[in-house]
């Protein structure tokens, strides 16, 4: 089938060329020209694990393109798919539709009759009835069709997520986008993929309840993690307990600093401005968005005590920038609450981010970035571990001890094992394990009380 997208961000981009492996021919519209010439020249300006072979693969077999130029973009498309940005928008934290609406009233003039237009684009409930409307404004009596298919794209293993889905959701309003969707997936009955359809109005709310829910998670784990610390319990084991339950599940249960990226922020905003217009309280996504902005403020407040109350005029170092590992994206990281609160607190901060440091420094003042994390322990006062890059899971520990000032290893994502770094020497916190003494501080405090 002959496809078109129209943005080439990461959900497009990441769209594009899983559907173009799948067979289909794709053409990428975009109006950012210097974002179409590097798409064309071969190189691709996001970074996700796998995604430039794909794309190359599929350029060369002529499967997938880039323009410009939309008219040319959506001739024969049988499908054409929005997947342009929705942020927050300033001030009330609604979603910034004004993307995919100038797209609709665009592609309401040069779509082809019978085009299926297909929100992919993550959009609150109704937007697929405010795009039809759109289109029947524009152009009246044209005969196409609109369809809701939001994406579910972990950051990091987003071609995975794309071509081996636990479902695929598409809303639509009538029998012949139905047909149309079914055909383009496809190629994902061999895996026995579910394809479930529902109406516009369910799809669109079924990606926001999922992120809220999934935010829901990790809020909940954060707060089981303090409660962990206060009476001496593991989180790790209480975490694997739970899990091990299949009503709960073991995913979204690790604790940490608290969610960022590109979609739980945002959407759990959205989804409960939707309920503010729709005069329906969703208090527990009220309070896990308070508690998830009140958990990166918090981790600074832990670094600074760690250091004995104060960190002035010390260099912290911290490891991993970005939201998540195996991505690029500094979107709502942790990392831009939890730095400017150290450096309020008079710290020096250098920074190390296998992949993050282009975005993370035009987000971040003050901060100084180096090539690799040994650099960056070089007489800190402490390290703080933020992201868990995998590089981070099997540092050289008494090299890094030797490097740090004091022997200070904070760990917000209990990357290391407690017994490991109390033998390397370390005073090591973590997340829900409580405090941990260097072995040879443990034997002095044993001898002193015999």
């Amino acid at each position: 089938m002959r496809l078109t997208i129209i943005g080439t961000g990461y959900v497009g981009i990441v769209s594009a060329a899983c559907f173009s492996e799948f067979g289909h021919v794709v053409t990428c519209v975009d109006i950012d020209e210097k974002r179409i010439a590097e798409y064309n020249a071969g190189r691709v300006p996001i970074f996700e694990p796998g995604l430039q072979d794909l794309i190359r693969r599929n350029v060369k077999g002529e499967r997938l393109s880039f323009t410009t130029d939309l008219a040319e973009g959506v001739k024969g498309a049988e499908a054409v798919f929005i997947a342009v940005g929705t942020p927050s928008r300033r001030g009330d934290g609604h979603a910034d539709l004004s993307y995919v609406f100038a797209a609709a009233r665009d592609l309401a003039t040069v779509c082809d009759e019978g085009c299926v237009i297909v929100n992919k684009s993550t959009v609150p409930v109704g937007t697929a009835s405010e795009v039809e409307a759109i289109i029947a404004e524009v152009a009246p009596g044209k005969q196409l069709h609109v369809a809701s298919n939001p994406e579910f794209l972990r950051e990091g293993s987003a071609i995975e997520d794309f071509q081996r889905p636990d479902r695929v959701v598409v809303g639509v309003s009538s029998d012949y986008a139905k047909r149309v969707l079914a055909a383009i997936y496809r190629p994902l009955f061999l895996r026995e993929t579910p394809l479930l359809f529902t109406d516009c109005r369910t799809a669109e709310l079924i990606k926001y309840a999922a992120n809220a829910f999934l935010s829901v998670k990790i809020a909940f784990i954060n707060e089981i993690a303090d409660l962990c610390e206060s009476v001496g319990a593991d989180v790790k084991g209480v975490a694997k307990g739970i899990g091990m339950d299949r009503r709960i599940g073991n995913k979204f249960l690790n604790p940490g600093p608290g969610y960022g990226g590109s979609c739980f922020p945002k959407d759990t905003l959205a989804l409960l401005r939707t309920a503010e217009q729709a005069n329906a309280k969703l208090r527990i996504v009220d309070a896990t968005v308070e508690a998830n902005d009140e958990r990166k403020k918090e981790m600074a407040r832990r670094v600074v005590t760690a250091c004995g109350g104060s960190v002035e005029g010390k260099t912290i170092a911290v490891l991993g920038l970005t939201f998540k590992p195996n991505t690029d994206d500094m979107r709502d990281a942790p990392s831009l609450v939890v730095i400017p609160e150290l450096q309020a607190a008079g710290a020096l901060v250098r920074a190390y981010d296998p992949e993050g440091r282009s975005a993370a420094e035009a987000m971040l003042d003050g901060v100084e970035f180096v090539d690799n994390a040994y650099r960056a322990v070089d007489g800190a006062a402490a390290v703080v571990l933020m992201t868990e890059w995998n590089e981070f899971r099997a540092l050289n520990l008494p090299r890094i001890r030797e490097l740090l000032a004091e022997p200070l290893f904070i760990d917000l994502r209990n990357v290391y094992e407690v017994d490991e770094m109390a033998k390397a020497g370390f005073h090591y916190l973590s997340i829900g394990r409580g405090p941990v003494l260097p072995m040879e501080q443990l034997r002095r405090s044993a001898e002193v009380i015999a």
